[in-house]
């Protein structure tokens, strides 16, 4: 193992010791608690029925007998294509269950919303909110105690971080993730970048834009590009929460359904009926953790997870901070290159080898822990396996030995850059995470420039089409952090200061807020704390004012 994340994982287990120790006791008390059998028959008779009530009569033996009850957890809607496929899961779940000897129940579903849908608008204001609703939803279904299992059907932005925060309530039963999968590809990335600027300018109206986005986002399934809902999916089986090679199957295909209906057969075996007992509050700990987060930094993955990982981990009594990422950042190379950092998309990514060439890789050179609990049994070994559809069922062989498209996914000893793709700012103006994932290296990593201060997104676009934006600045968005207004994504700004750095003059942006996994070629420190609102000196910023980045120092001021 590489001493760096070996020291970073000693420091949390150090840092966690008495938190961790409750939560754990917690977990014991819930294994412990109807031990011997089903926990639903610790319940009063007419509790009991009451859960029975609406189940089919041939289920009613399996409920009141000794066996499995898995509950289904869904963030299906039809709005959002990524979630539209859950449609048909509990019915394949519940008939897999029932093989097994089970039964399985929809017991809840939980908010979903789109960052894509309500991107610049105000419903985007309670989408960082929605992930605590989605918790709470969580807690609520699983409030119930008739379950022995869960599965977790969820893919987006804040539904899979929400998931997770809620189920590790409940860390005494197994559970997996079931995700949905990424849409095909549509009309290319480039092209659709491109058209947006000749948009922003007026060169093309609003019929051709919406034309060209409707190639984009075109079928179901997760958006294509690397912004959080696919970095959810990747940190989820590097945490060993998926099956193998699940993340990044498109949807409506044979060996979709067959990851789907292997998960419903794989929760029952990690039941304390089955042959795996793996609560979740034993499959997450710290070394899961530091696995996250070493996989974040080498694909240049959301910075949002930088929140998102951060509550995930405090669910289980873990206490992680933005020094860990930093420390990490200091040791993990960039070795995958994803739209928007890079030239495909993730089919792309899946095309080159996927998950299981890029865990083998970091594997190989020690920078993730093996030895950690999974859905599909000890060791993140069983990771760097390709999956293969053979005669209705899922298999594993051997992943290629190296890269399929090594413009997308690098070997470590030869990384797109030689640190991850995130590092923390400090200065007097706070502290700040950046994503360098997506800036050339050398290039835009040093910007001095004055502040043009805005306290909102669409004054800086009336600005921008003003044409008053023309020259070397440095955007100031205050009052978008989480106790101002809810701390929405400010994504709709890359493209008009993306137009301006393509006119030549030197741009960047600050921000109490937050982009994304989506966020383009514009040195932006965001996050910045303390926020705008409760007392931070960005308050205090004027327009003119000198404010400098520079990215490889560390320094924001």
């Amino acid at each position: 193992m590489n001493n760096k994340v070996l020291q970073v994982t000693e420091e949390i287990i150090k840092r966690s010791q008495e938190t961790r120790r409750i939560y754990l006791q917690r977990v014991e008390e819930g294994i412990k608690h109807c031990h011997e059998k089903p926990s639903r028959h610790c319940l009063p008779c007419s509790n009991l029925a009451h859960g029975a009530a609406s189940t089919a009569p041939e289920e009613k033996n399996a409920f009141f007998g000794i066996s499995p009850n898995i509950a289904i957890i869904s963030s299906y809607n039809d709005v959002l294509s990524a979630h539209t496929p859950y449609i048909n899961y509990p019915n394949i779940i519940k008939q897999e269950v029932q093989e097994s000897g089970g039964v399985a129940q929809v017991a809840g579903c939980v908010p979903a919303m789109c960052d894509g849908i309500t991107q610049g608008e105000p419903g985007m204001e309670l989408s960082l909110m929605s992930r605590d609703v989605i918790a709470m939803s969580v807690a609520i279904s699983l409030s119930h105690n008739l379950f022995d299992g869960v599965l977790l059907l969820g893919v987006c932005d804040k539904i899979v971080p929400g998931l997770l925060m809620g189920a590790l309530q409940f860390g005494h039963l197994p559970m997996a993730l079931v995700p949905a999968g990424p849409m095909p590809s549509g009309i290319s990335n480039h092209e659709k970048a491109k058209a947006r600027e000749l948009f922003a300018q007026q060169k093309i109206d609003r019929t051709k834009m919406l034309e060209i986005e409707s190639k984009a986002y075109h079928d179901q399934g997760t958006c294509t590009f690397y912004g959080t809902a696919n970095s959810n999916q990747l940190l989820a089986e590097v945490m060993g929460l998926h099956l193998p090679g699940a993340s990044f199957v498109n949807p409506r295909t044979p060996i979709r359904e067959a990851f789907t209906r292997q998960a419903a057969k794989r929760v029952c075996k990690m039941t304390k009926f089955g042959d795996y007992h793996m609560p979740i509050g034993h499959m997450i700990d710290e070394k899961s953790i530091v696995n996250a987060i070493v996989a974040l930094l080498a694909t240049g993955g959301s910075t949002n997870q930088t929140m998102h990982i951060v509550a995930i981990a405090k669910a289980t009594g873990i206490i992680v901070n933005w020094d860990d990422f930093s420390n990490l950042s200091d040791v993990v190379p960039l070795i995958a290159k994803i739209y928007p950092n890079g030239p495909e998309d993730i089919n792309g990514f899946q095309k080159a080898g996927g998950t299981a060439v890029l865990i083998s890789e970091l594997l190989k050179a020690g920078l993730l822990h093996e030895d950690v609990n999974t859905v599909a049994g000890l060791g993140l070994n069983k990771y760097s396996k390709m999956p293969v559809f053979k005669d209705g069922s899922i298999d594993y062989e051997a992943a290629p030995s190296v890269s399929l498209n090594p413009e997308v996914i690098a070997s470590v000893k030869s990384p797109f850059a030689p640190h991850g793709g995130l590092k923390v700012l400090r200065g007097n103006l706070g502290r700040a995470v950046i994503k360098t994932s997506s800036l050339k290296h050398g290039e835009k990593t040093y910007v001095e420039a004055p502040a043009v201060v805005f306290n909102n997104q669409d004054d800086l676009h009336s600005a921008f089409q003003r044409g008053e934006l023309n020259r070397n600045f440095v955007a100031v968005v205050r009052l978008q952090g989480p106790q101002a207004n809810g701390m929405p994504e400010l994504h709709k700004l890359i493209t008009p200061l993306s137009v301006i750095m393509d006119r030549g003059y030197q741009v960047a942006l600050v921000t109490d807020g937050r982009l994304s996994g989506a966020s383009g070629k514009v040195p932006s420190a965001i996050h910045l704390t303390p926020e705008a609102f409760c007392g931070g000196l960005l308050a205090k910023v004027k327009n003119g004012d000198i404010i400098k980045i520079d990215v490889q120092k560390g320094i924001l001021e």
